[in-house]
C-alpha cells in the first residue's frame, strides 16, 4: 500500500490558498493548514470591534477555509519573531511598510520548521506567478524557496506548471499534470475554479489581509517610530494603531478618539495606561492621550474630544479628564470648529 503523503498548507483565508489546498486533497494528499498571527492581521480584532461591520459575518477566514476543506488548522502566534521582518527587511518594503518578500520567506520558513517537527513531507502555498509585484515575481519565487530553507519541498499548485518540478512532483507524490499554470493578476480562472468546487462565500481577493499594506495604517506606524526615535513596537502599540481616529496636533502628544461605541469600549481597556477624557454633558467618544502633553495641550485635546461628540455645536461642553491613576478634573471647553482642525493633524 502506498504511503499517504502529508502536506502543510499556508492558509491565509483567501481564495488562492483555499484552491491550492483543495487541489492537493483531490490528489489524495493529507493536508493540514497553518496560519501565523503577526499582530498586523486585518482579522485580528477590528472586525469584531466596529459596530458598522456587524452586518457582515464575523469570522476568521482562515478558520472558515479550513472548515470548508475539512482540514485541521494550526494557528501560531509569531508576534515577537516577526518584528525583525517588519523593522529591518532584507529585501525592503513595498508601496508602504509591507515587507512582502521577507514576510513570505519568514512564513514558509516557519512552515518548514513545523513540517520537520511533525513529520510532514512538503509545503504548499497559494502563490501565483506575477500576481503580486514583490513576493510573487518569477524571480522572487526561488528566493522564498531558498531563504526559507524549503527548497524543492515547496509546491505552488496554482502555478506549478510554469515552474521547475519540485520534489513532490519528481517523486510522484503528486501528479504534475493535474496542477495548474496560472499567471498574472487575472482572477477569472480562480473564480471559475471556485465555482466548479462549489465555493461561493469566500473572502474577496484584494490583498488586504495585512495592515502593513494599508496607507493610513502605515502612516500611523511611521509616526509612532518617528516620535519615539526608534523602530520598535509592542503588541499594544500596533493594536491601538488599528482603532479610532488618530490626530497629532503637536510633536509631543497624540490623541486617539473612538469613532463608535465598539471602539470606545476597546479604548477603555487602556485607561490605566494613558490620560483619557470624555464629555460628561453630552454623549461622545472616549479619547486617549499619548505622549507628554502640557496643560494647554490637554485643553486642546478636550476641545477636540468635544468636537467629535454630540456637543460639537454647543456653546460649552464639560469634559472629564482622568489620569492613569484615577485622578480627574472637569474642564469647560468650547468645541473646536472644523476650520480650526488642521488636515496635517490627521494620521
Amino acid at each position: 500500500m502506498d504511503q499517504i503523503r502529508r502536506a502543510v498548507a499556508l492558509i491565509s483565508g483567501g481564495l488562492d490558498s483555499l484552491l491550492a489546498a483543495r487541489l492537493m486533497l483531490d490528489q489524495g494528499i493529507h493536508v493540514e493548514g497553518i496560519n501565523f498571527y503577526t499582530g498586523f492581521c486585518v482579522e485580528g480584532h477590528t472586525h469584531a470591534i466596529r459596530e458598522r461591520r456587524r452586518t457582515k459575518p464575523l469570522r476568521n477566514n482562515a478558520l472558515w477555509v479550513a472548515e470548508q476543506l475539512g482540514i485541521r488548522l494550526h494557528m501560531i502566534e509569531v508576534v515577537e519573531e516577526y518584528k525583525t521582518v517588519v523593522i529591518n527587511p532584507k529585501h525592503g518594503y513595498g508601496a508602504h511598510l509591507n515587507p512582502c518578500l521577507d514576510c513570505k520567506g519568514f512564513m514558509v520558513g516557519k512552515a518548514r520548521e513545523w513540517m520537520t517537527a511533525h513529520g510532514f513531507d512538503f509545503i504548499i502555498t497559494g502563490e501565483v506567478v506575477g500576481q503580486r509585484p514583490n513576493s510573487q515575481r518569477r524571480d522572487a519565487l526561488p528566493v522564498v524557496a531558498r531563504e526559507s530553507g524549503a527548497f524543492d519541498r515547496l509546491l505552488r499548485p496554482l502555478c506549478a506548471k510554469l515552474l521547475p518540478p519540485t520534489l513532490p512532483e519528481q517523486e510522484g507524490w503528486v501528479d504534475r499534470e493535474k496542477l495548474l499554470a496560472l499567471n498574472g493578476r487575472n482572477r477569472k480562472p480562480q473564480i471559475a475554479l471556485a465555482e466548479h468546487y462549489g465555493f461561493r462565500d469566500y473572502a474577496q481577493p484584494a490583498g488586504g489581509c495585512c495592515f502593513l499594506t494599508d496607507a493610513s495604517y502605515t502612516k500611523r506606524l511611521s509616526d509612532l517610530w518617528s516620535n519615539r526615535g526608534h523602530r520598535q513596537y509592542d503588541l499594544d502599540d500596533i493594536m491601538l494603531l488599528k482603532v479610532g481616529r488618530h490626530l497629532r496636533p503637536a510633536p509631543n502628544f497624540k490623541i486617539i478618539i473612538g469613532r463608535e461605541e465598539g471602539e470606545n469600549r476597546y479604548l477603555s481597556g487602556y485607561r490605566g495606561r494613558f490620560v483619557h477624557m470624555a464629555a460628561t454633558s453630552h454623549r461622545g467618544p472616549l479619547a486617549l492621550i499619548q505622549g507628554e502633553p502640557t496643560a494647554a495641550d490637554i485643553d486642546l485635546a478636550a476641545r477636540l474630544t468635544a468636537r467629535f461628540g454630540q456637543g460639537r455645536h454647543a456653546g460649552m461642553v464639560t469634559v472629564e479628564v482622568t489620569d492613569p491613576h484615577g485622578g480627574s478634573k472637569l474642564l469647560e471647553v468650547v468645541p473646536l470648529a472644523s476650520k480650526e482642525i488642521s488636515e496635517d493633524w490627521y494620521l
